[in-house]
């Protein structure tokens, strides 16, 4: 891919942060989303070039239940105020990335309403996975049908019907020609069918050769599914559980063996660039799930400097700490304004800003190689590195200031992250001191870097 190596994203779940109502009753459009572009300004200070949207099409409560794929949900606008805000990000230098539910549909779907009406003599009845009239489903209707992990309020398609695939591949070429998006994550991406994964892989890069897509899979060998002929890439939720446990546990040798595990010498995932993230619209913001909030600046300079693309979900910007309940993610996807926000402390947006701008000055951290340097249970060393340079990566997750060994061949390594200090190469090793709760991000330094 030309742009995905280069991407620092930032996810949003639009209904929520929109502030849109639960049930769609909405009798006509209302542009909600437009508040997205006073985001602009703000999504570039922290140094974001692309935005994956959660579900934007039209859906009966949270978005994951489609009613049409073809048109944005009214909760949010319509299509012609989203092509805008497309542009818009565009003009900025930002790419979209959208959520492609194709997996199920709400019971509204147009398609599911006709056989809820004309019964087995609708021409929809094999839209729909395992639709029978031989019983009744759980939701009172005098047919059967599959769903996703039995919520009954999402109907399993059949995506081995002609007509689906061509109904979905329509929509897709759609959202391409009128809103230019960039690429597409696909959700419940382990419940989709490969062969239709084959065929939107064909469709999306005869059009455009850098469309992106990224599949949801939580468990599971990601390269069944991100390979030369199906998906570019999968939330990396491997990852995810390590960033926030080795921090809760104070052992670096979990994420050190997750990382050189996928990514190190013989690393199973080294051709895949996953999506990497510390919390998302499903899980508990991070800075909640952290015994020690401390430990957040360790975390992210882990997810900025490991292999794959970063993302920020919105409003972990400002080490929101809200978790679930053992009934409702609601709390998850809160109601954001920009102005209230600003009212905040601002110190880890700034931290995400210059990891952002290290990433993306130095090409080792975005296309080279994994090698575990050094692991103790509260200190971790890795190397990020290409033929032309290497950067290396030193954690402290120490209460105090550690002084870590390990061995290099630079003469001089300058730290990026902290004022630009150098040290000295003492026979093949630096002996430095790092900071309590901290982190260095060391580069052979013949020449001064500054940031």
């Amino acid at each position: 891919m030309s742009w995905i190596q280069d991407a620092v994203f930032y996810h949003i779940y639009p209904l929520g942060f929109c502030g849109a109502p639960f049930h769609n009753d909405a009798a006509e459009p209302i542009c909600r989303l437009d508040k997205l572009h006073a985001w602009i300004p703000h999504l570039k200070e922290l140094g974001v070039n692309a935005v994956y949207l959660g579900p934007v099409f039209q859906s009966s409560t949270h978005g994951y239940d489609t009613k049409d794929y073809r048109q944005i949900d009214w909760r949010l606008g319509d299509n012609d105020s989203f092509r805008a805000l497309c542009d818009a990000l565009h003009e900025n230098g930002i790419r979209v990335v959208l959520d492609g539910v194709f997996n199920h549909v709400g019971r509204q779907f147009w398609a599911f309403r006709d056989v809820q009406q004309n019964g087995p003599s609708s021409p929809y009845c094999s839209w729909f996975q395992n639709l029978n009239f031989g019983g009744g489903s759980p939701m009172g209707d005098p047919f059967w049908y599959e769903s996703w992990q039995g919520h009954y309020e999402l109907v399993k398609l059949n995506l081995r019907n002609p007509e689906v695939v061509e109904h979905l591949l329509g929509a897709v070429t759609m959202w391409m020609d009128q809103f230019h998006i960039d690429g597409l994550r696909l959700d419940a991406a382990d419940c989709i069918d490969f062969d239709f994964f084959r065929t939107l892989r064909r469709t999306v890069r005869e059009k455009d050769p850098d469309f992106w897509l990224m599949g949801e899979i939580i468990h599971g060998d990601y390269a069944r599914w991100a390979n030369p002929e199906m998906l570019d890439s999968t939330t990396n939720y491997e990852c995810w559980k390590g960033l926030w446990s080795c921090h809760n546990d104070q052992n670096y040798f979990e994420i050190a063996h997750s990382l050189n595990r996928q990514f190190g010498p013989g690393g199973i995932y080294r051709n895949i660039i996953t999506y990497n993230f510390a919390d998302n619209h499903d899980v508990d913001r991070v800075a909640g799930k952290l015994k020690d909030k401390a430990d957040l600046k360790n975390l992210y300079t882990i997810l900025y400097t490991m292999p794959g693309v970063p993302s920020i979900y919105y409003g972990s910007e400002w080490a929101l700490d809200d978790c679930r309940t053992p009934t409702s993610d609601v709390a998850l996807r809160p109601c954001l304004e920009l102005e209230e926000m600003a009212e905040k402390d601002q110190s880890l947006c700034a931290f995400l800003k210059k990891l952002s701008d290290i990433r993306l000055a130095f090409p080792a951290l975005r296309e080279g190689g994994y090698e575990n340097v050094s692991i103790q249970c509260k200190q971790l060393v890795y190397l990020r590195s290409t033929p032309a340079q290497k950067v290396y990566v030193v954690l402290n997750l120490d209460d105090q200031e550690v002084h870590v060994e390990f061995r290099h061949q630079e003469p001089v390594l300058q730290d990026v992250l902290n004022d630009n200090q150098t040290f000295n190469n003492d026979g093949g090793r630096s002996w430095l001191p790092v900071p309590a709760k901290g982190a260095r991000i060391l580069v052979g330094a013949p020449d001064k870097f500054e940031f």
